[in-house]
């Protein structure tokens, strides 16, 4: 997702939320009538007195009328700002409430840790844990992939939903979670205790001299991060580098860009047009430090957003080769308003181009995203039986460097 706050001018992407999890009800500005909301709010979108009068109508007849237990006003308006989103049939297109918003802020400050794994949710509602970071504190503590998350400080997540379980395991850096998995083998229940941290840039130099390098977040210290520990590996000058873009949902357009021109020399890193039919391009410069090592690139269906501006405008520079899955295909462009509650509205404003101008997101298709130079099919279990597209990678290097 793209989108940029209104009075900071600040650029974001980052991966969109389902439709299944989205909860799209935004504190906007809170006001004790219906009607206010509409006059101050609405009618600039609508533009339409006629029809907030008639919305004023249902309100006030409702209000007098119902029988039951009333929902609150500002539940009603929350309602009502959800109703109106949902009528653009647009997922990216959302209202968050002050409380998730400011989560998010937290997240992207690198205030909020988590403990480093990547979760699917099964149809009969199990949380497994289907990856683990490299060198995050779910592996540090003893966590596999394969374990089913059924407590969390002791509360069962038999009834939890997706989002659920992660406001749980997320939390203040330096906290801790208790965590009870069920493992294949174990013939009783573990429970782990992690600390939440927020070890955004992992690095390490594989056998062969080969660097590695993955992020989880375009956030605003990732790109000093990459720096200070990308630096001492090219220094050892390796093989080639790996990175790994794999999970990476995204983050600010700034710091992506950023990162993308440290491996790229003068040249198109992203094109934006918008719906007014104006085209913006975003540039990198000569002379950053890992411009001439040889690289690859590790994508899956879930990178998105910042990660496949990134990925596309390697590729097509000529730059690296992508490895994996096709990825999410997040390319619409989002602007970030917030309201004078704390509350957020984003609304897609236009989309992002790599720079042979081809479209990371193909509206309502499902050949969005970007299609890997070579690609690798994954079994479900994939993780349980090793890296797959790690050692595509590896492969490749052995052969091409």
């Amino acid at each position: 997702m793209f989108w940029s706050e209104r009075d900071e001018k600040r650029p974001w992407l980052q991966t969109p939320l389902r439709s299944t999890q989205l909860i799209v009800v935004l504190a906007a500005l809170l006001v004790t009538a219906f009607s206010a909301f509409v006059a101050g709010y609405v009618v600039a979108l609508s533009g339409s007195q006629g029809n907030l009068r008639l919305a004023e109508e249902v309100w006030q007849l409702t209000d007098r009328h119902f029988y039951y237990q009333k929902p609150s006003a500002q539940e009603r308006l929350y309602g009502a700002i959800n109703g109106l989103l949902a009528t653009f049939q647009d997922p990216n297109t959302i209202f968050l409430p002050p409380e998730r918003a400011e989560r998010e802020r937290a997240v992207m400050s690198g205030q909020q840790g988590g403990v480093g794994i990547v979760v699917a949710q099964t149809e009969d509602r199990r949380f497994i844990v289907a990856e683990v970071r490299r060198g995050w504190a779910y592996e540090q503590a003893g966590g596999r992939v394969g374990d089913e998350i059924i407590a969390v400080d002791g509360e069962s997540t038999a009834e939890w939903t997706f989002n659920q379980l992660i406001e749980r395991v997320r939390g203040a850096l330096g906290t801790q979670v208790r965590l009870t998995v069920r493992r294949s083998g174990a013939p009783e229940p573990l429970t782990l205790t992690v600390t939440r941290q927020q070890i955004n840039v992992y690095s390490e130099m594989l056998d062969g001299q080969i660097a590695y390098l993955t992020f989880t977040q375009f956030t605003s210290t990732a790109p000093n991060e990459i720096k200070v520990q990308l630096e001492p590996l090219l220094a050892q000058q390796p093989r080639a580098l790996i990175l790994d873009l794999r999970d990476n949902g995204g983050g600010f357009l700034d710091e992506a860009i950023q990162i993308a021109d440290f491996f790229l020399g003068e040249g198109t890193i992203a094109i934006e047009k918008n719906a007014s039919g104006q085209t913006r391009r975003f540039s990198s410069r000569n002379g950053d430090f890992a411009e001439d090592v040889p690289l690859v690139v590790l994508v899956n269906r879930r990178s998105a957003s910042a990660s496949e501006l990134v990925a596309g405008a390697l590729r097509d520079r000529g730059r690296a080769v992508l490895i994996g899955e096709r990825t999410f295909g997040k390319g619409s462009v989002q602007r970030l308003f917030t309201l004078s509650d704390g509350s957020q509205l984003r609304v897609t404003q236009g989309a992002w181009y790599t720079p042979n101008e081809t479209p990371i997101e193909q509206h309502g298709s499902a050949q969005s995203g970007l299609q890997p130079d070579i690609q690798v099919e994954l079994p479900s279990s994939s993780r349980l039986q090793g890296d797959p597209i790690l050692e595509a990678a590896l492969e490749y290097i052995r052969k091409h460097f």
